[in-house]
């Protein structure tokens, strides 16, 4: 536990202690986004960054042959834009609302100042920093399992409805599928499932075991269920 309940496991903000994290968030400006809606644009030169302190956002680029591929999820405390405004070059994946989110915003400058006056907030988007790192030594084995992971969440989303019952965290569904059922029933391979599974298993949002699925944050799966690719929402 990070002694903050809405701050995502691993969450710039999980790393802070109550004064930097106070002191960052001074130093921004409160705004708010609507499901749906671009918080950041591929390619574009701003060098704004965001601390997300509620709701969750999708994260993806555009490669080559057209498609968008899903990069992950990101939660209350993440840091978006950092790169950017430290690198100076223009952004490398679009960022869009899957629910309603609040930022405290920041520029640039602010941002790598906060960055030279407190060392600790330094230390903490370091380690931040390096954690996506690490996930993107991955990244080309895993592109397939983020963009099968919508098609798992539209299918956790019904069992939820269908099988669930309300627990004090979360969801629970008993005797749920197998991975190999659910890759059966979604068409997508076991392996490509199982690293679906484990995204939403790192960002908090389902916990899996034996025969069992507790979906921790009913809200969020199912806003990721609804969001599609091109940024449409299904009814």
């Amino acid at each position: 536990m990070n002694g903050h309940d809405d701050t995502a496991e691993g969450a710039l903000l999980a790393h802070l202690a109550d004064a930097d994290r106070e002191y960052l968030l001074g130093r921004g400006t409160r705004r708010r986004f609507r499901a749906n809606d671009v918080v950041l644009m591929e390619g574009d030169p701003s060098d704004h960054v965001h601390v997300l302190v509620s709701g969750w956002v999708r994260v993806s680029a555009i490669v080559e042959d057209g498609r968008e591929v899903l990069f992950g999820l990101r939660g209350p405390g993440e840091v978006l834009g950092d790169l950017a405004a430290v690198t100076g070059r223009p952004r490398s994946a679009s960022v869009r609302a899957i629910e309603p989110c609040t930022v405290f915003q920041l520029t640039g400058p602010e941002f790598v100042d906060v960055l030279h006056t407190r060392p600790a907030i330094a230390v903490a988007t370091i380690k931040t920093v390096a954690a996506r790192l690490r996930d993107a030594e991955s990244a080309r084995v895993d592109a397939a399992a983020f963009d099968v992971s919508r098609r798992v969440a539209v299918h956790l989303v019904r069992l939820a409805e269908e099988h669930g019952r309300p627990v004090p965290d979360g969801v629970l569904i008993e005797g749920a599928f197998s991975q190999e059922d659910i890759a059966a029933q979604i068409g997508a391979a076991r392996r490509t499932v199982a690293r679906a599974l484990r995204v939403l298993r790192e960002r908090g949002i389902v916990e899996t075991g034996r025969r069992r699925i507790l979906v921790r944050e009913p809200r969020v799966l199912r806003a990721f269920a609804r969001s599609e690719p091109n940024g449409t929402h299904r009814p």
